[in-house]
């Protein structure tokens, strides 16, 4: 057994019925020529079935004490593993849209996972148009974060379409692999050099230095909260509360779009912005155009609490390595530009702040910061005390064509969570040359949630006009670096 650190089990602690806690994604994919559907499909349910050893926390269930979740939390091998049961077969009923898609996603996200088996579930999803198919995974946060999953999905594609993976990505030998990869095959003896030791004593100052950047982090949070001018936004501190900040139900709603990177990064260089920041401003353009839609936009700006991953180059082992900043989204301007820089002032004083710090300094101070917001779901007031009013996070994916077995991935669409107080999620993942923005709600709560991916459409197009990357017709003017083209399938990827 493996105990779990308090930072993960708080994921546990805060779930509910109605807060389900587990992360998950879409892929989306186009078959290879020329193969047989349904042998083909077959052969990736039986590959993802494997049932040797499985990498960590796979092949592992939960364990608690006489105080449950509330007193310590282990890992144990699971000796009844049933990989029937996590790795599932399903077919969409015609007409094989997105819609109908969407429509099933949204329904097994909102469904939570049996903590009696390890916490995770995959499905692979035939019958969508074009010879296309998808698969769901999900699995608790507890036990993987963004960055987590990306490297779990990454270990099974290949950049070469002739490449055969025969092996799960959840096997301890696909895991092993893939480590090698990442840190390098050749072993090498480790002996201390005086750099090293050098080293060990840098570490020492660290630990003991570490509380006080913690502590000038929480001075300079706490002159926030005293009045202190600051572009800095943290949690609780001047948030609205607003039609976002409801108490969800346990229904959800999923949509998904992509958008060409070289189309946002070019909107971000050219008004001194980077791409985050303009992925902000989108969402922020969408929620200030849907509450308006409502006549329910506050008079006081929403706040977006944006995850940061701290997780080393190479760590594939840390279940979450994560700290959160919170952006001003500037949903109380008008102008299009002054709002980007309005987010862009807020995200560059979080930025100034996290680097006086090292990253388990950045989770020691996310952890103070963000403590209240446990209090408020676990005693019901997240709705009444929004820590935010919405996540925005951005999670680097491949840069390259990626395949399975043959088959090219054309989409990689995150589904994240959202809970009392803040009841839509943003997530984009970086794929290829474009950004999959995937979209949950509460169904109840965020009605007609696809509009908001007009709206993200419509603010950046008025970020183009007011950065003259569009002509009076308006037509793109076409960037320096031109990206390639998505299938048109992809590009009407949302929600009918």
């Amino acid at each position: 057994m493996r105990r779990m650190p308090i930072t993960d089990a708080f994921f546990l602690i805060m779930e509910s019925r109605r807060t389900p806690m587990h992360v998950g994604g879409v892929n989306l994919f186009t078959l290879p020529k020329d193969v047989d559907d349904a042998s083909f499909l077959g052969n990736l349910g039986e590959i993802l079935r494997y049932d040797g050893e499985l990498r960590r926390p796979f092949g592992e269930k939960l364990k608690t004490g006489p105080l449950g979740i509330a007193g310590n939390i282990w890992w144990e091998d699971d000796e009844e593993l049933d990989m029937e049961y996590h790795v599932r077969h399903s077919a969409l009923p015609k007409p094989g849209r997105y819609r109908e898609l969407f429509a099933l996603v949204s329904r097994l996200h909102g469904t939570l996972l049996d903590r009696s088996r390890p916490l995770w579930e995959i499905h692979l999803i035939e019958g969508l148009r074009n010879r296309q198919f998808a698969t769901y995974f999900k699995a608790h946060h507890c036990a993987i974060d963004g960055v987590g999953a990306m490297h779990l999905m990454s270990s099974m594609y290949s950049t070469n379409a002739r490449t055969k993976v025969k092996s799960s990505p959840f096997s301890y030998e696909t895991y092993r692999e893939y480590k090698a990869k990442l840190e390098g095959n050749t072993p090498r003896k480790v002996h201390a050099k005086e750099n090293e030791i050098r080293a060990v004593g840098e570490v020492l100052r660290e630990q003991l230095g570490g509380t006080v950047n913690v502590a000038r982090a929480m001075r300079e949070t706490a002159g926030i909260w005293m009045g202190k001018k600051n572009k800095l936004v943290v949690p609780f501190h001047q948030v609205p509360r607003s039609a976002l900040s409801t108490q969800l139900t346990g229904a959800r709603r999923f949509v998904a779009q992509s958008w060409p990177f070289a189309r946002v990064r070019a909107v971000g260089k050219a008004l001194d912005a980077t791409l985050n920041d303009t992925v902000l401003a989108m969402c922020a353009g969408a929620l200030r155009r849907q509450l308006q839609d409502q006549r329910a936009l506050p008079k006081q700006s929403l706040k977006a609490m944006a995850p940061v991953s701290v997780r080393a180059a190479g760590d594939i082992d840390s279940s979450n390595a994560v700290g959160m900043v919170v952006a001003d989204l500037a949903t109380n301007v008008r102008d299009p530009v002054k709002r980007l820089r309005r987010i862009k002032e807020s995200m560059d004083a979080a930025k100034g702040l996290l680097q006086q710090m090292t990253a388990r300094e950045i989770q020691i101070y996310t952890g103070i910061t963000q403590a209240p917001l446990l209090l408020t779901q676990m005693t019901g007031m997240g709705s009444r005390l929004p820590a935010f009013s919405t996540v925005v996070s951005n999670v680097p994916g491949p840069r390259e064509k990626r395949y399975w077995n043959g088959a090219r991935l054309d989409g990689m669409y995150p589904v994240s969570i959202p809970f009392d107080g803040s009841s839509v999620n943003f997530t984009v993942v970086s794929n290829n040359d474009s950004l999959d923005f995937g979209i949950v709600a509460c169904r109840k709560s965020v009605p007609h949630v696809q509009r908001l991916i007009d709206y993200m459409e419509e603010t950046l197009g008025e970020l183009e006009d007011a950065a003259g990357l569009r002509t009076k017709s308006g037509r793109r003017k076409p960037v320096r670096k031109k990206a390639t083209a998505k299938t048109a399938a992809k590009r009407s990827a949302r929600k009918a």
